[in-house]
């Protein structure tokens, strides 16, 4: 729950779908989801300059200390297929916000890739921290 009207990271859950079924992250720390936009710029011909852009997706990261091996199957099952010739879908993030008010929040992403960016570093005495970014499509509001 919200503490004094802020968000916190205790008031998202995740459930990421990918053509493999529900990629359940254990031991998440972080996620970001950003925009992305395409800029247009133009000059009249009196010279005054006008500005725009058009939305161009969502890039973000989930970041997670290594507790299990769901990260390392979900990508050796990516690297299997694409070797295989088998075409990869793409597949959806559902984000529930829980509101400083009580209320519920609720988005979709369509059309998500993942990509693992860090497996992790092994090291004695030292968690191994995994890292995974996604584009998509489109942010839906679905509640």
């Amino acid at each position: 729950m919200p503490f004094n009207n802020f968000s916190v990271g205790k008031d998202v859950s995740l459930t990421v779908v990918t053509s493999y079924g529900t990629l359940k992250f254990a031991g998440l720390t972080d996620f970001s989801a950003d925009p992305m936009t395409t800029d247009l710029k133009t000059k009249l011909l009196d010279g005054t300059p006008k500005f725009g852009f058009i939305p161009d997706g969502y890039k973000g990261s989930f970041k997670l200390d290594r507790l299990d091996a769901t990260v390392d199957n979900y990508w050796a099952q990516v690297e299997a297929d694409y070797y295989g010739g088998k075409n990869i879908q793409a597949g959806i993030i559902n984000e529930i916000i829980t509101e400083a008010d009580g209320s519920i929040t609720q988005w979709r992403y369509d059309g998500v890739v993942l990509r693992l960016e860090k497996s992790g570093d092994w090291g004695g005495d030292k968690k191994v921290e995994q890292s995974v970014t996604f584009q998509a499509a489109r942010k839906i509001k679905v509640a």
